[in-house]
């Protein structure tokens, strides 16, 4: 009898590792769990998840088990939740277009960008605006005529160089381009003057390689690009009357 109590003692030590090796399991499951949470979330598809298991349970307000707080009923961040908005109004308004290749949507940490091709708004090495583009800059206004928020229009071109009396090289060209976009959305649809701001990146923001004739015309483009997160202040501390800024340094000056 006793031979046998040791040999069932002896059994009973032989698998203490598992609990070691339970241990091992539990705090990698938590190290995984810690790195998704921290991951960048792709607010489009974030909503398009939550859209699609609200269906699938039923209700206004999707969760993972009826009656229950699930973690699908948090909303998304705010500023996520604003690109989402955005991008699904812009997808709307711009869905012909897009079809086209000729328009195309990317958000990252800036905010939301419509990418709006070359072949759309201008004829080769030329920044007036053609007759056909009217049409989705007017689209599209309607939309940012009712955000309030700041609007960046950036030109851009390919690497190939330019050298006419208009237009001396790719810098001016790409400015050019992004002022009379700009200038259409100002005097055409009234967007706030206020609100915008354009820049000519030149060949020196590519989308793609300039490496075919594809990519170099995917990088002549004019890219909109709708700032969440930042709003414009209309008044600064620059927005004094003239006449109290000059009391004010006739005071200092005493």
């Amino acid at each position: 009898m006793k031979k046998k109590k040791q040999q069932h003692g002896e059994h009973d030590n032989s698998e203490r590792w598992l609990l070691t090796y339970a241990d091992l399991i539990t705090l990698l499951l938590g190290l995984f769990v810690i790195l998704y949470a921290m991951s960048k979330i792709d607010a489009g598809k974030y909503a398009e998840l939550v859209a699609a298991l609200g269906g699938v349970f039923g209700g206004g307000k999707p969760s993972v088990l009826p009656g229950n707080i699930g973690m699908l009923e948090q909303p998304l961040p705010p500023l996520l939740s604003e690109r989402a908005r955005i991008e699904e109004e812009l997808r709307k308004a711009m869905k012909i277009e897009s079809e086209k290749g000729l328009v195309s949507l990317t958000h990252d940490e800036r905010g939301v960008t419509v990418h709006l091709q070359e072949e759309l708004l201008f004829s080769s090495g030329s920044a007036e605006l053609q007759q056909g583009s009217l049409n989705t800059l007017d689209a599209l206004a309607a939309i940012l005529k009712e955000l309030p928020n700041d609007i960046r229009i950036e030109g851009h071109t390919d690497n190939l160089p330019i050298n006419t009396p208009a237009f001396p090289s790719n810098w001016h060209l790409s400015v050019a381009r992004a002022v009379n976009t700009g200038f259409y959305l100002l005097t055409k649809h009234g967007l706030a003057p206020e609100r915008i701001s354009v820049v000519g990146y030149s060949e020196y923001r590519p989308l793609v390689p300039n490496t075919s004739t594809e990519n170099r015309a995917r990088n002549r483009r004019v890219d909109i690009v709708i700032i969440t997160g930042a709003v414009h202040a209309v008044k600064n501390q620059y927005s004094a009357p003239a006449d109290s800024l000059f009391q004010s340094a006739k005071e200092e000056g005493k």
